[in-house]
């Protein structure tokens, strides 16, 4: 059954379950935060440092991709604006480069492509493992007993953690600790 609802159901139903048992709110003293995660990966400088890292990774890859499609351009323009006058033999040789050189660069795109996704989902992966440790050492020391993140429609600013995993990623960060 359980398997037919959403999760944004089905979480808030579970906490709600656990906060309420047949001798009433049994974890009525218990301390709840909340981080909103999405915020937290956008704002943190880890996650500026890992975009400015995939961009001088892939950079030169993506201005070596650009330039094959001016060159195809270029080649593209010449054949319709010459075509009229070359000989037919020259007129195929240039669209068969056309065609050629299309293949590799959609070939050189798929593996950018690859490659780039491949190294985002890691440094997206090492990003989260540290936002998830900084969450976890911040529950610890403040004594939260429940850190919620996905599926929360409400949080007041009194359960918001999410300024404070920021700011600890930031002190984090600036003393050179990733």
């Amino acid at each position: 059954m359980l398997r037919h609802l959403s999760r944004a159901v089905v979480l808030p139903a579970i906490v709600a379950l656990m906060l309420v048992g047949s001798h009433g709110l049994v974890f009525a003293d218990s301390k709840i935060g909340f981080v909103n995660a999405a915020r937290v990966s956008s704002e943190a400088p880890q996650a500026e440092e890992a975009r400015a890292k995939l961009e001088r990774e892939f950079s030169p890859r993506d201005r070596e991709i650009a330039e094959q499609q001016s060159e195809i351009r270029r080649m593209e323009e010449r054949l319709s604006r010459e075509g009229a006058v070359m000989s037919d033999d020259e007129q195929r040789e240039l669209q068969r480069m056309v065609v050629t050189r299309k293949r590799e660069l959609r070939r050189v795109q798929e593996e950018f492509r690859e490659d780039f996704n491949l190294r985002r989902n890691e440094e997206l992966g090492r990003l989260q493992r540290r936002i998830v440790d900084t969450i976890n050492q911040l529950a610890s020391e403040m004594e939260f007993d429940l850190i919620l993140s996905e599926g929360v429609i409400y949080a007041s600013e009194k359960v918001d953690l999410t300024d404070r995993v920021i700011d600890r990623l930031r002190e984090d960060h600036e003393a050179g600790r990733r």
